[in-house]
């Protein structure tokens, strides 16, 4: 049994992909997996990290925008998209997969194109609710399309129905542990607990509105409250907390680049603020806690606002699009939220109601369906 991943530019594309060859390996031990990607983005590094093999294609996006500049970029485009999908199917014939299963980003194109075109069996999975222009190019084309959210399918022209099967998390973030116990092996009391990201390089804006959230409820020690700046925003965030009078040696606060415990804080948590990636809604998801989401806006077709949404209209979340994201709207949004335990609750079990803790199960069972 061989089966062939493409996908890649963003973790979100990624993590899916190798999430799912785990499950697939430790099945069927005996099974091949390879995985098609670019080498200059994070999948050249992370799949040989989990010891597949690895075939790049040279390939770049669209621009959506038709400027002089980017027309000319379109056309470098699409000659290295023909040029790789003669790559594509060359190798395609030489690996000859059982089966093609394609999880986003640009990559994934000609790979999923030139395999339904020769007859190999075909799946692509989309993590978004609003679904990006490869899924939306070859829902009609593949054997099967599976869905992180159920919103995307009214997006898509599809020939048959689609499987929902969310989308996968690290199995750390599926454990059955409970607030307390993550509380106990944090060391922390039990205040209620903020928990703040804005992605691993860190969102300006994110990080200027948490810093005036962090500096309002310092002295009063209301909150629990740990932030994670990304690496390009440290040290203009403590700067900012110390002019407003932070005592950063504060146990109940923490400011660091990055938080390698991540599913721990979670659970600790009854506040989650971040950005809306698909990954990062199904964590939220998982561990069921209520959150203030800001969509990033530089994403392809605004998706994050999308999947945002999806959870603001089950009453699991609150948004505040970046535009209207100033220190003063996220106090009073945490405020409302945290001001009554029973409100952070019941957002917390919405979103646990959203969750699919068995989406590694759903995804390889369509992969099989298409193998037997």
């Amino acid at each position: 049994m061989h089966i062939l991943f493409a996908g890649g530019g963003t973790a979100g594309h990624i993590n899916p992909a190798l999430a799912v060859a785990g499950l697939i390996k430790e099945k069927h031990p005996d099974a091949k997996i390879s995985y098609i990607g670019t080498e200059n983005h994070l999948e050249a590094k992370l799949v040989p990290q989990a010891g597949y093999d690895f075939y790049t294609i040279d390939v770049v996006g669209l621009k959506r925008s038709l400027s002089p500049k980017n027309i000319g970029k379109n056309i470098v485009a699409i000659k290295k998209a023909v040029v790789a999908s003669m790559k594509v199917a060359k190798l395609l014939k030489e690996l000859n997969p059982d089966v093609v299963v394609g999880t986003g980003g640009y990559v994934s194109g000609p790979v999923l194109r030139e395999a339904a075109k020769i007859g190999i069996k075909t799946a692509i999975h989309e993590q978004n609710a609003f679904p990006g222009i490869t899924t939306k190019m070859l829902s009609g084309k593949v054997d099967t399309v599976m869905l992180a959210m159920r919103e995307a399918e009214k997006h898509l022209k599809l020939n048959k129905k689609p499987v929902v099967t969310g989308n996968p998390v690290r199995i750390e973030f599926l454990k059955p542990t409970s607030r307390e116990e993550a509380r106990k092996k944090l060391g922390l009391s039990n205040e209620p607990m903020i928990l703040s990201f804005g992605g691993s390089l860190g969102a300006r804006p994110i990080n200027e509105a948490v810093t005036e959230l962090m500096i309002s409820h310092a002295s009063s020690g209301k909150y629990i409250h740990f932030h994670s700046t990304g690496s390009q925003g440290y040290e203009t965030t403590v700067a900012k907390l110390k002019e407003g009078g932070v005592n950063l040696r504060n146990p109940k606060l923490l400011v660091s680049e990055y938080i390698t415990n991540m599913a721990d804080c979670m659970i600790a948590a009854d506040l989650i603020i971040g950005r809306a990636g698909a990954i990062t809604l199904s964590e939220i998801c998982a561990v069921g806690r209520a959150s203030v989401l800001i969509p990033s806006p530089y994403v392809a077709e605004n998706h994050q606002f999308h999947n945002a949404m999806t959870l603001k209209n089950i009453n699991a979340a609150e948004v505040i699009e970046e535009k209207d994201l100033t220190g003063e709207t996220l106090i009073r949004t945490v405020d409302k939220i945290l001001g009554d335990s029973d409100t952070a609750a019941q957002m917390g079990r919405n979103a646990a109601k959203a969750s699919i803790p068995d989406a590694n199960e759903r995804i390889y069972n369509c992969i099989m369906e298409l193998i037997n």
